[in-house]
């Protein structure tokens, strides 16, 4: 282990501990911050920890939490802006998709929201699915191709602010892009067998432990892309 692992360590643990302890109302001051903006929260909370993942991602890759042009500030500001996106998204498709089951089986309008809120059964698990397959199938696969457009402009620019701040040559970016590793590793792989899945457990949480489960899973999205952008197929 090398010691910029232990620091990464220590800083990880300073950061969670207060969550844990009762006295300092940590974790009731957290949920109250992000019920009442819930917005903001999310650009912190990811801002910070998938920035995190993808630099895990690059320590597990070439063995260092940051490199010249990796462009760690860049990046946060691109994930703060995209954990908006993701908060935007919970939005609609917990409200649309239960509407559009409800519509499509004939059922009592309001019932498939109702088993969405209620207790654990076999129809919220269902209704949970749909909802994690729906906005994993539409929002996704373009959240993450976004995110490898930004993430090239940031590499390219040497992932400075002030580069990352100069237009995107979007045309340049996209025609450039790895597709094959973005379909058969993202698209094929990462949405159908983590996501569908890890978002159906999020649907499934109580509102409150929904927004720290999907902050944590803002750490393993940054895993996972990191990888994916470094990774040659």
């Amino acid at each position: 282990m090398k010691k910029s692992d232990v620091i990464f360590i220590l800083i990880v643990i300073a950061v969670l501990v207060p969550f844990f302890i009762p006295q300092t109302h940590f974790l009731e001051y957290f949920n109250l911050w992000t019920s009442a903006h819930p917005f903001i929260m999310s650009f912190f909370k990811f801002a910070i920890l998938a920035t995190v993942g993808e630099m895990l991602g690059l320590r597990i890759s070439h063995g260092v939490y940051n490199q010249k042009g990796f462009g760690i500030l860049p990046r946060a500001i691109v994930w703060g802006v995209l954990g908006m996106g993701i908060c935007m998204a919970m939005i609609i498709f917990k409200a649309g998709v239960p509407a559009f089951l409800e519509v499509v089986s004939g059922c009592e309008k309001g019932h498939m929201a109702a088993l969405l809120a209620g207790e654990l059964s076999w129809g919220k698990v269902g209704v949970a699915f749909t909802v994690s397959v729906a906005m994993n199938s539409i929002f996704a696969p373009v959240f993450m191709t976004l995110h490898k457009i930004t993430d090239t402009h940031i590499i390219n620019n040497g992932g400075t602010l002030r580069g990352f701040f100069t237009p995107i040559k979007m045309e340049q970016i996209i025609v450039g892009l790895n597709w094959k590793a973005q379909w058969n590793l993202v698209f094929k792989k990462y949405i159908p067998l983590f996501w569908f899945p890890a978002h159906t457990i999020t649907f499934l949480l109580p509102p409150n432990l929904q927004v720290l489960f999907a902050a944590l899973l803002g750490v393993v999205l940054g895993v996972m892309l990191s990888i994916a952008n470094l990774k040659k197929m």
